[in-house]
């Protein structure tokens, strides 16, 4: 099996910082890319961010200037710098990874449980 296991969320004001770390676990032979989604009250599931194996990134509109993501790969890790944040960035945050197991011998595409991002006016 291969988890992704969040942590970082919070209750933030705005203009404050929060920074989410996503680290994947398990039978894991290589990662390619890897990205934050996140889904408000009322709406659609987005893509927030998202960067490949060799770090080239992709943003939103709505984030780009505010967030920033990076990955370890040693770690399996990918984190969210999140800055300057507005009570519109408030929802759950999933991470997603594209994961080729070598358990299974085949790439999974892999979520996180999602952890909840309140920014306060």
């Amino acid at each position: 099996q291969v988890q992704l296991v969040e942590s970082g969320g919070g209750l933030v004001q705005a203009g404050g910082s929060l920074r989410l770390s996503c680290a994947a676990s398990g039978s894991i032979f290589s990662i390619n890319a890897m990205g934050w989604y996140r889904q408000a009250p009322g709406k659609q599931r987005e893509l927030v961010a998202a960067i490949t194996s060799g770090g080239s990134t992709n943003y939103a509109d709505s984030v780009k200037g505010r967030f920033t993501i990076s990955r370890d790969n040693a770690k399996n890790t990918v984190y969210l710098q999140m800055n300057s944040l507005k009570p519109e960035d408030t929802a759950v945050y999933y991470c997603n990874a594209d994961v080729y197991s070598d358990f299974y011998n085949e790439y999974l595409e892999v979520w996180g449980q999602g952890t909840l991002v309140t920014v306060s006016s």
